[in-house]
């Protein structure tokens, strides 16, 4: 059974992390998964804030491997990117190899470089906490893909099996990720762009749908509240094309007023439209259909990152494969992608007013709705 180190207790470890594994736990049943002992947590940052129920604080990496065995431990690194090398590298001295890293992996080709090193050094088990990989939607919509048609569909009344829809081709994805963000980019600089918050998320999914890809445009705009501007946190579009030959468009908007994590695949011959679940307190996805063969309309749970969570605690337990195939490698090309959106963003504002796309531009047309 694995013990568990939470480093880190800013948002993601404790408002994320934390209560995905309690569901984890009770997701795991009787499986022997998970250590019956208080949760480690070690904060780097040192807030004041009381320890959460049940976890035990300890005073730093060193005292987390005196008070349970390492080998035996999966690490949670919830620390915001651009301050994981240090850590990580303490972490591989005192015998850590399991190791969940809180999306993005790292914040630019400079860290990502350096997380793979630190990888291959000392044979770490690294899994990037992407949950909408693992989210039941996506496995939907990958099958979808794959096969060319729409699976695992309710049975007539009568009890006629429905056919599976006719998709055909792949043709191109959209995604449109919209949630009010202002107190937190306020308050906190952890997440540096708007490429660094929701998109993550959805460039893997893109990556997982639709294959390699290169960033043929990018844009980003500032957050503004009265008189206080927040660079580079407002808005951002991205379009990837695709070696397969269909392209992904994603809008993000940390402005907005109101949340949606909406994906929409066209075919040959059908639109998929998904919903991802918009924050903690839900844990359902939607999904409709439009196909030549008519229209349909799912709901289904998705708690995609307590589900996460438990299917790496059992690979690293040995109990089955990953969740993910692969799944590191996808995670080191979204950085790649997201590292070349940025400085394409960057080179437009350095070269001024006269630039060919103006800011804003492409997050206009980059916006499907």
């Amino acid at each position: 059974m694995l013990q568990t180190l939470v480093v880190g207790l800013g948002r993601a470890g404790r408002g994320l992390h934390l209560p995905a594994l309690a569901r984890a736990r009770s997701l795991a049943g009787r499986r022997p998964v998970f250590a019956p002992r208080p949760v480690l947590c070690f904060d780097p940052l040192g807030r004041p804030d009381p320890p959460p129920p049940g976890t035990q604080p300890v005073a730093s990496l060193r005292a987390a491997a005196d008070t349970a065995d390492a080998a035996d431990t999966v690490v949670h690194m919830c620390t915001p990117p651009g301050t994981r090398i240090r850590l990580l590298e303490e972490l591989a001295g005192l015998g850590y190899r399991r190791i969940l890293v809180e999306k993005p992996l790292a914040a630019d080709e400079r860290e990502l470089e350096a997380v793979v090193a630190l990888r291959r050094r000392f044979d770490l088990h690294l899994a990037v906490v992407a949950q909408w990989l693992t989210s039941a939607l996506t496995h939907r919509l990958r099958a979808a893909v794959r096969e060319g048609r729409l699976h695992g569909l309710s049975p007539h009344g009568d009890g006629a099996p429905v056919p599976p829809p006719e998709l055909g081709g792949l043709r191109s994805v959209s995604v449109v990720q919209r949630k009010p963000r202002f107190v937190r980019s306020l308050t906190s600089r952890a997440h540096p762009t708007v490429f660094d918050v929701e998109l993550p998320h959805s460039v893997g999914v893109a990556l997982a749908l639709a294959g390699g890809a290169r960033v043929a445009s990018a844009s980003w705009s500032d957050m503004a509240l009265g008189n206080v501007e927040v660079p580079r946190l407002g808005q951002a579009g991205l379009v990837l094309q695709h070696d397969s030959g269909a392209a992904t468009e994603i809008f993000s908007d940390l402005t907005a007023p109101t949340r949606e994590r909406r994906i929409t695949l066209e075919f040959e011959r059908g639109t998929l439209v998904g919903h991802y679940p918009c924050s903690e307190d839900d844990d359902t996805s939607q999904l409709r259909a439009a196909t030549e063969d008519g229209s349909l309309h799912l709901v289904f749970h998705d708690d995609a990152l307590a589900d996460f969570v438990l299917g790496a605690y059992e690979h690293f337990a040995g109990l089955r494969r990953p969740p993910v195939e692969d799944a590191f490698g996808l995670q080191v090309r979204a950085v790649r992608l997201l590292s070349a959106a940025k400085a394409m963003c960057a080179e437009r504002a350095a070269a001024g007013p006269g630039s060919p796309v103006r800011a804003g531009e492409r997050i206009r047309h980059a916006d499907p709705a």
